[in-house]
């Protein structure tokens, strides 16, 4: 994007940040152009039953759950007459996907919208944009990404977001179960907060919750000590114990024009100092975080994977996990192995911007304010083993993750 672009979308983004009409009237345009170009090709677009159309995070990349299933479906002999299309905001980067039963298109672009209008069966594991609708006899299915320890949709009370404000998030959650056919679930609680969250038990639609694991998590199950082995040597930190250090956005922190950002507030001087020699750090930032970061001045300590496609591998290779409030500690919790949370503005977040869903004494491991209680928790993890506690959130928030969860979801929606 030039620098004209960028100054271009700078203002449109500082104009829908300060006045609601804007943004909606914006949103009501893009919807308006879609239905008109649905209509004017509905005789020349017909549903293709054996069709699928995957998508991750709007077109970030290729992982979480739809992956998974488009993975045994390739494997699976049942499946062997139907062909995929992936939607790609940078298609160039995942070519390699491209085979005799599997296309790619450009993320929002003529063809991704007529990939769209075609395929019988939508994943995804995100909203999908407010103008996509399915058409009569089209299959939605949303993934979502994740447990939610964070409150979401009609379950917040206030919003912090600047970019949206509590009605146009609940508008979101609105419009998004009205069109999907079938919401994934990974668990009994997930469902119940699932259905608050996207309003299903007001409107009628707890209907629409598949219970059944989450695909992505298949693999957790499934590696072994190979796989494992496999992934540190090509990430070059078979040498030394590895850190998986994945922190989550924050509502506030909005950079018009750019998107979310994220600040550090780790002092990775003093952890490199203590722990350099044993341990290397694999940064994970949110993928809605849209600032880089610059680690070169702790080059073989600290290593930024956020652009790394698919996050199972690093918790495959990981040793120890320490997040804040993001929802990878569920799934991580499928590798029963120690986690850390790093809670350094615990009571801005918990009382301004989110609040939780579950109490903060069932996480699976401690919660840390600063760097000295940080490491020592970490060294502590040398002695590790899961309690009754790790064990008793296991089954709790991960019951259905047995490794099968795609054989038992496509079960259910391909028809």
């Amino acid at each position: 994007m030039n620098k004209l672009a960028k100054k271009a979308k700078k203002k449109i983004f500082d104009l829908a940040k300060k006045n609601k009409t804007f943004r909606v009237a914006a949103r009501a345009g893009r919807d308006a152009a879609y239905h008109a170009k649905m209509v004017m090709d509905e005789p020349f677009a017909r549903i293709d039953d054996k069709l699928v159309y995957f998508q991750t995070f709007s077109g970030r990349g290729y992982s979480d759950s739809p992956k998974a299933m488009y993975e045994y479906m390739m494997k699976a002999p049942e499946y062997s007459g139907y062909r995929f299309i992936w939607s790609f905001k940078e298609p160039e980067k995942y070519s390699f996907l491209r085979n005799e039963r599997t296309d790619i298109v450009k993320f929002r672009t003529r063809a991704d919208n007529k990939a769209l209008r075609k395929a019988k069966y939508w994943i995804s594991n995100y909203r999908m944009l407010d103008h996509q609708h399915p058409r009569r006899g089209q299959i939605y299915l949303q993934c979502w990404h994740g447990t939610p320890l964070k409150r979401l949709g009609y379950d917040l009370e206030s919003s912090d977001n600047s970019m949206n404000s509590i009605e146009e998030i609940r508008s979101k959650y609105r419009t998004d179960a009205a069109k999907f056919s079938y919401l994934l679930s990974p668990s009994p609680f997930a469902t119940e907060k699932f259905s608050t969250a996207w309003n299903l038990i007001e409107t009628g639609q707890t209907g629409k919750i598949i219970e059944e694991g989450y695909p992505r998590n298949d693999r957790l199950i499934t590696a072994g000590p190979e796989e494992r082995a496999e992934i540190r040597k090509k990430l070059g930190v078979d040498d030394k114990k590895v850190i998986l250090y994945a922190p989550t956005w924050r509502d506030n922190q909005h950079t018009s024009g750019e998107g979310y950002t994220y600040k550090t507030e780790v002092d990775f001087d003093k952890l490199r100092d203590e722990l350099g020699e044993e341990y290397v750090i694999l940064f994970r930032a949110h993928y809605l975080v849209a600032n880089s970061f610059d680690f070169d001045r702790y080059a073989g300590f600290v290593r930024d994977v956020s652009s790394y496609s698919d996050i199972n591998d690093l918790y495959i290779a990981a040793d120890i996990l320490i997040t804040d409030y993001s929802s990878v500690f569920f799934d991580y919790a499928n590798l029963k192995k120690p986690e850390i949370f790093y809670m350094y503005d615990l009571e801005e977040y918990a009382g301004e911007l989110r609040g939780f869903y579950i109490s903060l004494d069932e996480l699976p491991g401690p919660i840390v304010r600063d760097e000295d209680a940080l490491i020592r928790e970490i060294r502590a993890c040398n002695d590790w083993k899961p309690d009754a506690k790790y064990e008793a959130f296991c089954a709790k928030y991960n019951p259905k993750d047995d490794g099968h969860a795609s054989e038992r979801v496509l079960a259910r929606i391909i028809r």
